[in-house]
């Protein structure tokens, strides 16, 4: 995964706990991987790069379609991990180090592409580095992913917002979901660093998370692997029970914006 300069400690916060990343970290939609191939025009023997493969939960359908895949990671745990994990296909290549600082050759690339990754790049300098990797007529392919609570539990999110301000975390109103006039902005500054054919796209899923795999999922993200311990173990602990008293179940909506581009 990909860091920000100034945020670079937080980051690696990633690189702490490989396999709980990848048991906990959700996938993607077929569809969503259905239109990345048919927008770049996907076959066999293209060369793809990825940034930042963390675990690989985007990786598998590259490497199935054919793509002779290089991922750059710059967590060394998550890079070995992932190493392993898809060491039956001879078509990958993994690089470990800081996307920003790797020597990759300029127009090389039919397809660079970055799941839930390329926000901690600096903006002015990632994509524009990302243009000129791409051969002529290359495709990039950025997307995030979106969780926003289900808006029929609005009683438990409210429960879980009390107990992150026990333990001096700010209580937010609850989330409203990702849409079409969120993906503007993006979908412009591509335009304006030189990319063509811009498209924005968003996909739709949904899971029902138990008190492990809810706590689980949290325990991945960096803002709360870098809490103190026992503040960890204890704000978990509240939030497992608060689950619990609203039936045991926590349900979840994914909005993934998927943005499509092109190098003139």
């Amino acid at each position: 995964m990909e860091y920000r300069e100034g945020n670079r400690g937080l980051r690696m916060k990633f690189d702490e706990d490989e396999i709980n990343y990848d048991r906990w970290r959700p996938g993607y939609p077929d569809e969503l991987f259905q239109a990345v191939a048919e927008y770049a025009g996907l076959e066999r023997g293209m060369r793809a790069l990825e940034v930042g493969i963390g675990t690989g939960q985007a990786t598998r359908p590259f490497l199935e379609a054919g793509c002779r895949v290089t991922a750059v990671e710059l967590g060394e745990k998550l890079a070995a991990y992932s190493q392993v994990k898809f060491q039956n296909f001879f078509n990958l290549e993994i690089l470990q180090g800081d996307f920003m600082k790797c020597p990759l050759q300029g127009d090389s690339f039919d397809l660079l592409y970055s799941a839930t990754a390329f926000h901690w790049i600096p903006e002015e300098q990632g994509y524009p580095k990302a243009l000129r990797l791409l051969k002529s007529g290359g495709t990039l392919a950025v997307w995030w992913n979106h969780p926003c609570p289900a808006p029929e539990q609005p009683e438990l999110f409210q429960e879980i917002q009390k107990v992150y301000g026990r333990f001096g975390r700010a209580v937010r109103k609850s989330p409203v979901e990702f849409t079409e006039e969120n993906c503007a902005p993006l979908a412009q500054q591509l335009k304006e660093m030189g990319f063509s054919g811009v498209e924005s796209r968003l996909f739709h899923s949904s899971r029902s998370l138990g008190p492990e795999e809810y706590c689980g999922l949290l325990n991945t993200y960096s803002d709360h692997r870098a809490m103190e311990e026992n503040a960890r173990a204890g704000l978990m602990e509240g939030i497992s029970s608060a689950i619990m008293r609203f039936g045991g179940r926590l349900e979840l909506r994914d909005t993934m914006d998927l943005y499509l581009a092109r190098k003139p």
